[in-house]
Parts: structure tokens; C-alpha cells; sequence
């Protein structure tokens, strides 16, 4: 028998032995104090159940029965409708058994008309038992009952035991008689040989509410901390540690410590935030815009999120990986040497084989596509997202939207095989400048691991626009109320975009807004004119006439397209251009236009400039 400052001297690894030796189940994950309470229920459980056992092998190891007859001292209480009193011989009597008489009781015939109810049976070691009225059935006559003890051996001080259940039964059958006065023995003698554990339990126990556990009868606590640890286990929970797994962009507080975001809720805060504590970061050396996948198990009491448990993945990396890899701002840039494949894959549309002869796209491009308003820009994003998908499953893709309309993005979500990110117009600033930067982070994250990112961004003016707004002012304002120093984030997010050596690459492809009449949007042009490598002009003359796709060919251009396509290739091109530069945008488009459709492919159209041209 353990008590609890026994087993809390004991460590973690002793009190688990104990508790296997003692058939307890699913003691892997419990801590110290919970194992202890286990422990002290399952020993609870033990006692009871052997104390049954015991006194019901006494009760069938009983002898012939003989009418014996028990002639206690009877004291005549007063009249006031309390129970009858006798006392009981000294201890080694024989006086207290007399074969020769009748055992008899004699109960009198005055009841009162009110009697409370049951009161649980005293303790017989205490000094003196109180009287115990019991609830009155019918009335009776007056009643003389015989009772049937079972014969006692020689020797009185071995039969104790046999003495009190007698007197349990002298009670009990009692029990129904309408009266007022019941004979209560006096104990002062009784020198019991009874353990003290067992005395009046089973009126102890009949007394207690009864806790029910799976189905099980379990003793009432005595003791106030075996009650305060059982009503804080209901009962064996199920172990749901390492069973859900959750993916999410890593968002690091300043605090230290930090959140996987959901793509759910544009990797904003949300209820399916998991925490990331200190200590993980720093083992794994995470950054923020790492995706992580990884086991969580269910909050505890006082635990507000999820938390992270185990890390499987980092960028689609192994953990050890992650540690020895190089920061994005220390990769060495390159021009982009491999290009994209737009066509083939079912993807051989009209916008399409335009781009991919005049403006050709390649891993690490920074393209910018030059738009008028209502010119079919966002169109032609989502023609180069599909045939980007259809033909490069390796590259993760993610479309940006920043100030847009909700039915614009509803439409990009169901089109596009690719991660959609949006801001609407009806949203702050802080949130489009929160989410542009979150998913930068995550493509440069992904950049470090040697994956190839593609990033459509539409459109970099109006996040232009949402960085000068939540700049704080630094006395220096451009023409057109732009900030001297709120440029610098946008041109960073774009000048991201780069084809790593021996690795990875980002391109990002952003729409810039022309002729809207502001001079924001004027100023804001002007900065990311010269900074990218690839640019295509869409004309409005063109969507005027409704041709489409509206590309000014002769204005569109890649540098260093010759690391993109074949020498004999980029010499029809380039023949193909001097013929096209006599003619405005809108002859230029309509010719091209017309060849274009009567071939299958752009290979097929180059093989038929020999005899056109």
C-alpha cells in the first residue's frame, strides 16, 4: 500500500514499474502527478474489491445455526419517543450467552407520527453508539422476533468479527417494524480485534455517492487531493499527439517565437494558426517564409493554439538540410539561360505564341507588362499562368493580387492551377503591404532550397500605392505625392527576381498602369522603367479594335534573348522585326495576326517566312 508522499519521493521511471506491476494501461505520455493519482485509484479499486471478497467468504463460512437466546441490559429511556438502550456484558462472559433462553426483543408498542429518515450506522469504536431511528413502513402490532445467530466457538475474543455482523443483522431485520425505540447496544467493552480499515465500511461506502468510471463502481475519495485529481480526469483520454498533420508559411514575432500561417486566410492571422516556440526556431534555423510541415497535437488547458510537436519538411526539404543552406541575399545572380515552354500541352493560343517569339520568358525573369487601362492585361496573366502550369509542373506559382476586384479574383482562383493570393480594393493598405511581404519571404525561402518560383503580379503600381500610404512621412514628396522613401520596398519585392547559380530561380512578371491620368502612377512608371529585363507593351488602339492579343510588337523586347533561343531561330526573329517596323502597332498585329493562323505552330510560321518573305 502506497501513500501519496511515498510515490512522490519516487521518479518518473520507479512509478511506471509500479504501475505496470498494478495492470495500468497508457501511462506513456502521463506526467509524474497524473501517474501518481493512477496509481493511488487503481490501489483504491484493489482494496475495495479484496474487502468484498473477504466478507463474503466469511458469510458462507457460517455454522449450523442454533437458537440462542441474547439477554442484554436493557435501560428504559424517557418517554419522549427515543429509541430503547441495553448494555452489553464485559468481554469473556458467558452471561451474554444463554442457551437455555430464547433469544427475544421486545419492542414497544408506542411509535411516534414523525420519524427522519435513514441515519448511516455509526462506527462501533466509538465510545458510545447514538440512537439510530429508521423509517417506518406500515404499522404493526406489537412483535416478537426471533433471531438466528450463527454458534460461536469456545473462545469469545476470536469471534468478534461474528459478534458484529450479528449486530448488523439484529438492525436489519429490524428494519420495517413501526416503532420508535430501538435497543442500541453500548460498546464501552468491546475491545474489537478488527483492523480499522475495515470497520463500518460497507455502511460507509453505502453512505458515499457512488463516481462511476467506463462502466465501473470506484470508492469515493477520502482524501482531497485524490478528489481534486479525479475531477480533472473525466477519464482516459485518447492521445491525438503526431495524429494531424498542417502545413504553413512561417511568420516569426518579434518576440521570438512565431505562427504557421494558413494560405486559407492569405497567410493572415486565423483559428488555424499553429504555434512555433523559441526553441524550435532556433533548432531548425527557421526564417520567416519557411513552409513547414509538420505534427501538432491539441491545445492543453491554457494553451490558445495548436502547437507544433514534430517538423517532417522545410520547403520540401529534409530538416538537417535546411541548416547549411545560403541566405537569398548572398546567391549570386545570373541572367536567365533557360526558358520557359508557353506552348505544346494543349496551350498553343494566339497570346501565347506572340510572347514566345517576341518577349520570351525565362527562369529569373523580371518582366514588366506595360498596360493601358481595359487592354486585357489581366487575360494575358492568366494565358501565361496556364501555359506555365501545363508545361513546367516543377515550378510552384503564386498569383498576386493587390487591389483588385473580389469578382476578379473569384475568376483567377477557378482558372488557374496555381496558389492565389489576394487584397481587394475594399481592404487597408497595411493588409496589401503585409501580404506582399509574407509571400516574398516565402518565394525567397523557397529560392534558398533550389526551387523555381514564379510570382504574376498584379499589379505593382497599386502596391506601389500601398507602400506610399503606409510610409511615414520623411519631409522629401515627389511630384505627385509620392514619398521619397516608399519606393524602396516596392523595388525591392521586384528586384527579388533572379536566376540563381547552381540553383534555384524567381521571376516575377508585374503589371504597370499607364495613362490613368494620375501623376502617381506617372512617377511610379518611371522608377521601374529601367528595371526590369523583359518588358511587353500592350497597346489601347489595339483593344479599341478589339484585337487581341493588344501587343505592340515593334515596343516589346527581351534582353539577352539570345541565351533564351537558338541562334537560327533569333535570325528569322530579327528579320521578321525589320519587316515589322514600317508599320504602326495596329498594321504591325493585324499582319502578324493573319500568318499566325493559318499555321499550327510558331516552328511551322518561321519555315513559311522563306517563301513569303
Amino acid at each position: 500500500m502506497y501513500d501519496i508522499l511515498e510515490l512522490n519521493k519516487k521518479l518518473l521511471p520507479e512509478l511506471k514499474d509500479i504501475a505496470k506491476d498494478m495492470n495500468i494501461k497508457k501511462i506513456e505520455n502521463l506526467r509524474k502527478q497524473e501517474l501518481i493519482y493512477r496509481i493511488l485509484d487503481q490501489q483504491a479499486i484493489n482494496a475495495a474489491s479484496e474487502s468484498k471478497v473477504k466478507l463474503k467468504e466469511k458469510k458462507e463460512e457460517t455454522q449450523p445455526q442454533q437458537i440462542i437466546e441474547v439477554q442484554p441490559k436493557i435501560e428504559h429511556a424517557l418517554d419522549r419517543g427515543k429509541r430503547k438502550r441495553f448494555t452489553r456484558p464485559k468481554e469473556g462472559s458467558r452471561e451474554f450467552f444463554n442457551d437455555s433462553q430464547k433469544p427475544r426483543i421486545e419492542i414497544p408498542k408506542e411509535a411516534p407520527k414523525e420519524v427522519p429518515k435513514d441515519i448511516p450506522f455509526e462506527d462501533p469504536l466509538t465510545p458510545k453508539v447514538e440512537n439510530r431511528p429508521f423509517q417506518i413502513n406500515r404499522p404493526k402490532p406489537q412483535i416478537k422476533k426471533q433471531l438466528s445467530v450463527p454458534l460461536l466457538d469456545a473462545d469469545l475474543g476470536a469471534d468478534i468479527p461474528e459478534i458484529e455482523s450479528m449486530i448488523e443483522q439484529i438492525v436489519e431485520n429490524t428494519d420495517g417494524f413501526e416503532t420508535s425505540t430501538t435497543p442500541v447496544l453500548e460498546a464501552d467493552s468491546i475491545q474489537s480485534t478488527i483492523p480499522t480499515e475495515q470497520v463500518g465500511k460497507e455502511d460507509f461506502q453505502q453512505n458515499q455517492p457512488e463516481t462511476t468510471i467506463d462502466g465501473e463502481r470506484k470508492p469515493a475519495f477520502r482524501d482531497q487531493n485524490f478528489r481534486k485529481g479525479f475531477e480533472r480526469r473525466t477519464g482516459d483520454r485518447f492521445d491525438f499527439d503526431g495524429i494531424v498533420s498542417t502545413t504553413g508559411v512561417l511568420e516569426i514575432m518579434p518576440d521570438g517565437y512565431g505562427f504557421l500561417r494558413s494560405s486559407d486566410y492569405n497567410y493572415l492571422s486565423s483559428p488555424d494558426d499553429v504555434y512555433v516556440s523559441q526553441s524550435q526556431i532556433k533548432l531548425f534555423g527557421l526564417k520567416t517564409g519557411d513552409t513547414v510541415t509538420g505534427t501538432i497535437r491539441p491545445p492543453k488547458d491554457g494553451e490558445k493554439y495548436f502547437p507544433l510537436i514534430k517538423v517532417n519538411e522545410i520547403n520540401g526539404r529534409n530538416p538537417e538540410w535546411i541548416r547549411d543552406r545560403v541566405p537569398f541575399d548572398f546567391l549570386t545572380p545570373l541572367f536567365p539561360n533557360e526558358k520557359f515552354t508557353l506552348l505544346g500541352s494543349g496551350q498553343n493560343i494566339l497570346s501565347a505564341r506572340v510572347i514566345d517569339m517576341f518577349t520570351p520568358i525565362g527562369k529569373g525573369q523580371r518582366g514588366l507588362i506595360v498596360a493601358q487601362p481595359k487592354t486585357g492585361k489581366t487575360i494575358l496573366l492568366k494565358d501565361i499562368a496556364n501555359s506555365i502550369a501545363a508545361n513546367h509542373p516543377e515550378v510552384y506559382m503564386i498569383v498576386l493580387l493587390i487591389d483588385e476586384r473580389p469578382e476578379e479574383v473569384t475568376d483567377m482562383a477557378r482558372s488557374v492551377n496555381a496558389e492565389v493570393i489576394s487584397s481587394t480594393f475594399d481592404e487597408p493598405a497595411e493588409r496589401h503591404v503585409r501580404i506582399a511581404n509574407i509571400v516574398l519571404e516565402k518565394a525567397k525561402r523557397l529560392v534558398e532550397c533550389g526551387h523555381d518560383v514564379v510570382i504574376l503580379l498584379d499589379s505593382i503600381t497599386r502596391l506601389a500605392r500601398a507602400f506610399n500610404t503606409v510610409q511615414p512621412a520623411s519631409g522629401k514628396v515627389l511630384s505627385g505625392g509620392v514619398d521619397a522613401n516608399a519606393l524602396h520596398k516596392p523595388k525591392r519585392f521586384f528586384g527579388a527576381a533572379r536566376n540563381i547559380e547552381n540553383g534555384g530561380s524567381l521571376t516575377i512578371l508585374a503589371t504597370a498602369l499607364t495613362d490613368t491620368g494620375s501623376k502617381m502612377d506617372e512617377v511610379i512608371f518611371e522608377e521601374f522603367k529601367g528595371t526590369g529585363n523583359m518588358e511587353l507593351q500592350l497597346d489601347r488602339k489595339l483593344s479599341n479594335k478589339r484585337i487581341f492579343p493588344a501587343v505592340d510588337i515593334t515596343a516589346s523586347s527581351t534582353r539577352r534573348d539570345d541565351l533564351l533561343i537558338d541562334k537560327e531561330t533569333l535570325q528569322k526573329i530579327w528579320i521578321l522585326r525589320n519587316y515589322l517596323t514600317d508599320m504602326n502597332s495596329v498594321e504591325a498585329m493585324e499582319f502578324f495576326r493573319d500568318r499566325l493562323i493559318r499555321t499550327q505552330n510558331n516552328e511551322e510560321f518561321l519555315l513559311s517566312m522563306n517563301s513569303d518573305y
